[in-house]
């Protein structure tokens, strides 16, 4: 494929990917949108990618970042990594995390409960992805499946302590000895 032609918004084939849009030119790589395979770097070098048509080609398209945001968006719930709408409790709103050290001649240290929240909801949704990829490997027999989904249940137990920051009961995590 000739490098000097492609741009961003440029549209291209990849036989394992599908179609999809350059949208950032790098160095070394393409960072393309693929409607089936989502963000992907393909090297310059690769010889995979096929132009289908350019930016200036045809009718002109141009992509817009709520295009772009949209297109994620639908990939990632398409494969279910998608983090849900999670609420932090009224009462919290607004609130502050304070570490208060040991020695008093240190200095506490002060987070919006907002964003330790965040934390929490983005360390529950990894494990949730976790889980899946997991559940979903080939590479893995039943027992090792079982054996690290333990492993994940357990996490979930541990951080049943911060159950108390969530709106809804729904969203809380669950150890081993809840269903």
């Amino acid at each position: 494929m000739d490098t000097i032609d492609i741009k961003v918004g440029t549209r291209v084939e990849h036989p394992r990917y599908g179609e999809g849009i350059i949208a950032k030119i790098n160095l070394g790589a393409y960072i393309v949108f693929f409607e089936d395979g989502g963000k992907m770097e393909i090297p310059k070098t690769s010889t995979n990618l096929t132009i289908i048509e350019s930016p200036d080609e045809g009718k002109p398209e141009t992509v817009t970042a709520r295009d772009l945001r949209q297109a994620i968006a639908s990939v990632l719930d398409e494969y279910g990594t998608l983090p849900a709408e999670v609420e932090l409790g009224q009462k919290w709103l607004g609130g502050k995390l304070l570490l208060q050290p040991a020695n008093e001649s240190l200095q506490a240290k002060e987070i919006p409960i907002e964003i330790f929240f965040k934390k929490i909801v983005m360390l529950r949704d990894r494990l949730r992805v976790l889980e899946q990829n997991i559940n979903s490997s080939g590479s893995l027999n039943d027992e090792e499946k079982v054996h690290m989904q333990q492993y994940i249940t357990r996490a979930y137990g541990s951080l049943t302590t911060f159950n108390v920051l969530f709106a809804d009961k729904e969203d809380y995590f669950v150890g081993s000895g809840k269903k």
